[in-house]
């Protein structure tokens, strides 16, 4: 079964490691096979990186596009501790992600590191 992602005109997409880019016209793609796939709107970079859970989000990224997860695991436990340090309540959310990585399901990892973030600006909104 192939997954069906519709871009917007202009709307960028990651399958692998390579960027695809929509012209001016809403299109519908058809992709068949096993790659990482990111559309544009999930997709952090090291300047969109502001925050401890951005951070974490972007590691788990360069993870799961990377298909690569060693690579990156001494930095993304250093910003695990670092975030579970300032704000305990966030291990729920971060054993949900370790989970997720360690069973090998890297874009759930990305579904729950996005709860991370939501919380994040919760408790930042809270705080104000």
């Amino acid at each position: 079964m192939s997954l069906k992602v519709e871009l917007k005109p202009g709307e960028r997409l990651i399958v692998g490691n390579c960027v695809i880019t929509n012209s001016d016209q809403r299109t519908r793609l058809f992709i068949d096979g096993k790659a990482p796939i990111l559309r544009e709107k999930d997709i952090l970079t090291f300047e969109t990186a502001t925050s401890p859970a951005k951070r974490i989000y972007l590691a788990v990224q360069l993870m799961y596009i990377h298909e690569n997860v060693e690579r990156l695991t001494q930095d993304y436990f250093q910003l695990v501790n670092d975030i579970i340090t300032a704000a305990p309540s966030t291990i729920r959310i971060v054993d949900e992600i370790n989970n997720e990585i360690l069973t090998g399901s890297l874009y759930k990892a990305l579904k729950a590191a996005k709860k991370l973030i939501q919380y994040e600006q919760e408790l930042l909104g809270n705080a104000e």
